[in-house]
């Protein structure tokens, strides 16, 4: 395994390492950790410990449940630990880590690249199945990121014409719809709890921004302007706040793996964020939604350096 560097964070934080996420030669992990963080206190508790490279978990809607994916699988364990159990996706066997749960709790939006034409959006039962595809083949790749509280309406990251943007499509599938057509990279689309807004970041004024926009793509504005590279927005339940991702050294349109990075807590209209972990990490930290129907939790992957050694 490679050697991280890794740098002091204060109090209860301590030290993490994150896993990467979305790299096809990322390496298994020594010690991937699958946690949940409590905003209301500031403690984190262990789920799962692995030797396993395991990612981006979602929050069952029931709250019983985290389900992560692993080596082109979806799994789901329960909050309370034991054993993962692998979900049936049928002939989506290369399952990469932007998927989600719909309101309902019954279906799983998946963006699986077992195909030709790259990443492609699908659902599937949550209990499992042969899954049903949403967008259109020959469009370009397509990686989902949000599903709309009433359930109709998928908002996901296209690459058209070498640039990615954000769009929508009913869930039976259909006509996709573009909401973001200024120049630079578009990513991380994730709606408001009432549905009305989508939460999202934005290379558009030349640095990576947290950015909120009307659920048809009206009316953007910018809610972040500072040093740091945001991404990933995902807004709670409750409609109240918003836990975002934040590397500390400019990364220009990317999210990379292995960066100083931190996880930081703003209100939904925007405002001061406040930092809650500080730690090595990346893309695939927290990149699709996954917070516990109380609002007051949310999970991620860690990676700590191995207990015996470095």
């Amino acid at each position: 395994m490679p050697k991280f560097p890794l740098f002091a964070a204060s109090g209860l934080l301590g030290l993490l390492l994150v896993c990467n996420v979305h790299s096809e030669s990322a390496k298994a992990a020594e010690r991937c950790i699958l946690e949940t963080y409590d905003i209301t206190t500031g403690q984190r508790e262990t789920i799962l410990e692995t030797a396993e490279h395991i990612e981006a978990p979602n929050w069952t809607r029931d709250g019983g449940d985290l389900v992560f994916n692993k080596g082109g699988s979806l799994f789901r364990v329960s909050v309370h630990g034991g054993e993962p159990k692998r979900i049936d996706t049928g002939s989506a066997t290369r399952c990469n880590n932007d998927h989600g749960i719909s309101p309902d709790g019954r279906m799983l939006a998946i963006s699986d690249e077992s195909r030709p034409g790259g990443s492609q959006i699908y659902t599937v039962p949550i209990t499992g199945g042969e899954p049903v595809r949403v967008t259109q083949p020959g469009a370009g790749s397509a990686y989902w990121h949000g599903w709309s509280p009433d359930g109709k309406t998928l908002a996901f990251v296209g690459g058209r014409k070498g640039n990615n943007d954000i769009y929508v499509i009913p869930v039976a599938g259909g006509a996709e719809v573009r909401l973001t057509t200024t120049p630079g990279k578009d990513d991380g689309p994730d709606y408001s709890a009432d549905g009305r807004c989508i939460y999202y970041n934005s290379y558009q004024a030349g640095h990576m921004q947290i950015w909120r926009m009307d659920a048809d793509g009206t009316h953007p504005a910018q809610l972040t302007a500072d040093s740091y590279s945001n991404w990933f927005p995902h807004p709670s339940p409750d409609g109240k706040w918003i836990v975002f991702l934040s590397f500390f050294e400019d990364q220009a349109d990317s999210h990379p793996a292995n960066k100083n990075v931190m996880l930081r807590l703003m209100p939904v209209a925007g405002g001061e964020p406040r930092i809650l972990a500080k730690f090595v990490g990346g893309q695939g930290t927290i990149n699709v939604p996954s917070w516990a129907p109380d609002s007051n939790r949310f999970a991620f992957v860690s990676y700590p350096p191995r207990k015996d050694g470095p």
